[in-house]
């Protein structure tokens, strides 16, 4: 099977970022020059629900209090685009309070519903592309699921906040720096080719222990995952969560969503570990037609 775009697109940044015998200050860093001028910080700040007193001054350098960010992984057999067999699908880039709790439907930032119209005013039209792609929706058009990405999770990071940009900001300059961050982050994380070095391949017939799966996948982020399923019934009929269907990556920030360090959690939380599969799994290939 021919190699997807999107691994031919991340092969280079992937291969950097996940060598674990790097200089950890360099293997945490996803260079972003944002569009906006966008806060700049110091990358000896504190990080994101580490802070042992309160952050001086104004928080534009500091993520709370969702000081967690959660990088979701959609595989989804039905809904994919063609030639993208072998790429799990974005799902979202979602802030969590320091113990795990979601943190969701803030005013921290104004509400959009014309997110595709405002990557296209600004001339993201590769942005844009990409998300087509990658940033699927189950069902219905793409820009309604991003709109509601956006509203749900984007509004509750408070370096996007218009304050954070001052003199500078102009109307929807905070959405392309929310969904770049977000496609970049997504775009080092190539979960098939995780767990192809780990001999996990989608097969109907294989059951892999959870375990296995969730061991090769923080080998290769260097934080801690959450595994989510969905239901298939065994032969007596009882429902289990076994089929393989999300992967969510976490990581605490240093500085601004925008332009700091994602590096990541080493811990879920009190209240973060949400992962729902049964003790093995089943990992199924796209058999679907894929959709453009």
């Amino acid at each position: 099977m021919a190699t997807s775009l999107r691994a031919l697109l991340s092969y280079a940044s992937d291969f950097v970022s996940h060598i674990p015998f790097l200089n950890t200050k360099l293997q945490n860093v996803l260079p972003y020059e944002p569009l906006s001028a966008a806060p700049f910080c110091p990358l000896d700040g504190p990080m994101s629900c580490h802070n042992n007193t309160p952050v001086a001054g104004d928080s534009c350098c500091f993520v709370q209090p969702g000081g967690r960010m959660v990088l979701a992984q959609f595989w989804d057999w039905e809904v994919y685009a063609a030639g993208a067999e072998e790429d799990w699908t974005l799902r979202g880039l979602w802030p969590a309070l320091c113990d795990g709790t979601p943190n969701e439907y803030c005013q921290m930032i104004p509400h959009y519903t014309n997110i595709s119209s405002i990557l296209r005013y600004y001339g993201q039209d590769e942005l844009f592309g990409f998300m087509d792609r990658y940033w699927l929706a189950a069902s219905g058009p793409n820009n309604h699921f991003w709109q509601q990405a956006y509203t749900k999770h984007a509004t509750c990071i408070n370096t996007l906040s218009p304050a954070c940009y001052g003199a500078f900001h102009s109307i929807g300059l905070e959405v392309v720096d929310y969904f770049t961050r977000a496609a970049a982050l997504f775009r080092t994380l190539d979960t098939y080719r995780a767990l192809q070095r780990a001999k996990i391949l989608p097969d109907p017939r294989r059951r892999y222990p959870r375990e296995d799966v969730q061991r090769a996948l923080e080998i290769f982020s260097g934080g801690r995952v959450v595994l989510r399923c969905t239901g298939s019934d065994d032969m007596a009929g009882t429902r289990r969560e076994d089929v393989l269907h999300e992967v969510w990556y976490v990581y605490f920030v240093r500085g601004s969503l925008q332009t700091g360090q994602f590096v990541p959690a080493q811990e879920l939380g009190e209240k973060g570990d949400v992962g729902n599969c049964a003790s093995e799994v089943t990992y199924l290939p796209k058999t679907g037609k894929g959709e453009l």
